[in-house]
């Protein structure tokens, strides 16, 4: 609520010029003006430094008297003393008394007080006057007066004015300049009127001189400049410059880490005044969890931080503050708008697998077969860095057998061989895989292992030749029945007992013929060394051995047997082909 208060000013002048004046004026916030002090000495120079002796008033260089803030005033009021000191050190002091009182009262001590008298300004006695050698106290005007209009502000006069009739007049800003006519003078009186409301956030002060000439248009006085100051009233609340903010911090950011800044403006006065002083605060919070203030606002400068830990992006992504701009330091007008605290992610939860055992088989002899697809669950911000997995086998592949890399669409990882396995070496293998991030932890986490057990599976493999290259060397006229050569296969799978047998794979001119138990390669025709099948002196022909396994399987070797003319020809040449397996071979052929 409003109270009214009265300053009573008992300036110490000159003796000549003593006298007490009676100031009012209506406040209820700090930083309202209370009083305007008009201190001069018998000379008029003006003073340059004031002071008050109590600490809940201030006085401007002008001699505005403010509140520096709330004061309860008792009884008889409060009385202080504002002293000023001009340029030669001189001092002058006045007793203030605020005092409360109704408003009636205040309204008759408003009709009392009459407005003040600006004498042009005249030459210090034996020194020439220089331009600005007097300075005008600037006139004080509030903003937003209810009339009626014109309002007397202040009488220009002249001491001249008993020796010749001076007609007054003015010029500047709000004068004859735009904005025209806010300010007139009674040519006769030197009576200087507002016409109108002021709005000191359109025009907040004006320049004018004034003018005293005589009858005849002679000018008795130079011009003085007058400087009107339209004072503030609070008539403006602050507006935030967004609706809506937005800003960001980590989780997991501890108490004091800055977040965002907010920032409102206020039309009215900051500077001389508290209308314009904005207070910050935030009026909720949503959500509440896990504490109702996770936040706090800076109260003068709208910055935004957290005070509370515990921001945790997988609970609460994102907070919604309800801000307050006030002015009058917190007391005055005041508006709202909001801001959207987003939670970002970091690397503060491990992945986790599911499930975190495996059993697998897998065929020997298989490069690159897929084994398993392992999976994690991740609480942190999918496919980013923090969510991305990477997969390493940590224990179980000393000897290079497989390989893990990630899936990025799935984020599982996909187990391989890298090579063959062989079962009659090894038939099963127990790796352990452990899962971290590609960013890492932001804070100590335990990393997630899984087992994954592979059982390799016997695969009927094909016996093998030993050796593996035969070459034989005979007279084409070598006897049918005699044995040119013989072979030997062993089976890779030495836990199936299995029986080997042998056949002839490839004869085209069908001399050769084998025992399918022994192996021996024997003539069953006559050989001829001029026949097509013989190129360079080589007959190429391909032996089988076949198991007897579910999945029979057969090496195959290629004879290569020279051919020797039997009238001696030329010198034996040999050709040597490399064995390799049947595909395909899967029926138990059948051997005589």
């Amino acid at each position: 609520s409003s109270w009214a208060c009265m300053v009573l000013a008992r300036p110490a002048w000159c003796r000549h010029r003593q006298h007490h004046s009676l100031l009012e004026a209506r406040a209820h916030e700090s930083g309202r003006t209370l009083a305007n002090l008009q201190f001069e000495d018998c000379t008029r120079w003006k003073l340059v430094l004031y002071d008050a002796d109590d600490a809940d008033f201030h006085v401007l260089a002008d001699g505005t008297v403010l509140m520096r803030h709330h004061t309860q005033l008792h009884g008889q009021g409060k009385t202080f003393t504002v002293d000023a000191w001009d340029s030669t050190g001189k001092k002058f002091s006045a007793s203030v008394t605020v005092k409360t009182q109704s408003p009636h009262s205040t309204q008759e001590a408003a009709s009392d007080h009459q407005a003040e008298v600006l004498m042009f300004p005249q030459a210090r006695p034996g020194l020439q006057r220089q331009k600005r050698d007097w300075v005008i106290p600037p006139i004080r005007v509030p903003e937003n007066e209810r009339g009626p209009f014109p309002k007397k502000l202040v009488q220009i006069k002249s001491n001249r004015d008993k020796a010749t009739k001076i007609i007054y007049s003015i010029t500047g800003q709000g004068a004859d300049t735009p904005p025209n006519g806010i300010f007139t003078i009674e040519a006769k009186t030197g009576w200087m009127m507002v016409t109108q409301p002021l709005d000191r956030e359109d025009i907040d002060k004006y320049h004018l001189f004034s003018h005293a000439v005589s009858e005849n248009g002679r000018p008795v006085e130079e011009p003085m400049e007058i400087i009107i100051t339209v004072t503030d009233q609070n008539d403006n609340k602050p507006q935030f410059t967004q609706e809506l903010f937005r800003g960001s911090v980590l989780e997991g950011a501890l108490p004091g880490t800055s977040v965002m800044q907010v920032t409102a403006t206020d039309a009215d006065d900051a500077i001389e005044t508290y209308n314009g002083v904005i207070a910050y605060s935030i009026l909720n919070q949503e959500p509440k969890e896990p504490h109702p203030q996770m936040f706090t606002i800076h109260r003068a400068t709208g910055a935004i931080s957290v005070i509370a830990s515990g921001l945790d992006r997988e609970v609460m992504r994102e907070y919604t503050l309800t801000l307050q701009a006030a002015d009058l330091d917190g007391e005055g007008l005041t508006t709202t708008a909001s801001a959207v605290i987003e939670i970002v992610d970091t690397n503060d939860n491990a992945p986790v697998f599911d499930p975190r055992t495996y059993t697998v088989a897998v065929p020997e002899n298989e490069a690159g077969r897929e084994v398993q697809r392992l999976t994690v669950t991740d609480t942190d911000e999918v496919n980013t860095a923090a969510w991305q997995a990477v997969y390493t086998i940590v224990r179980g592949n000393e000897g290079g057998f497989f390989t893990i890399t990630t899936d990025r669409e799935t984020n599982e990882g996909i187990l391989r061989t890298a090579k063959g396995l062989d079962f009659e070496v090894r038939s099963q293998f127990v790796l352990y895989v452990a899962a971290t991030n590609e960013e890492p932890f932001v804070v100590k986490l335990t990393t997630s292992t899984a087992t994954v057990t592979v059982n390799v599976e016997d695969v009927n493999e094909a016996p093998v030749f030993d050796p593996p290259i035969q070459t034989a060397q005979v007279s084409e006229d070598v006897p049918i029945g005699q044995k040119i050569t013989s072979y030997t296969a062993q089976d890779p799978d030495k836990m199936q007992s299995q029986t080997i047998r042998y056949r002839i794979g490839n004869d085209p001119a069908g001399w050769l013929e084998i025992h399918p138990e022994n192996g021996i390669v024997t003539a069953k025709a006559q050989l001829d060394r001029e026949a097509v099948f013989v190129k360079n002196n080589t007959y190429p022909a391909i032996v089988l051995a076949v198991d007897n396994g579910n999945w029979n399987m057969g090496g195959q070797e290629h004879l290569c047997s020279p051919a020797q003319c039997a009238a001696g020809g030329s010198p034996y040449e040999r050709h040597v082909l490399r064995p390799h397996p049947l595909l395909g071979c899967h029926e138990k052929p059948h051997l005589n």
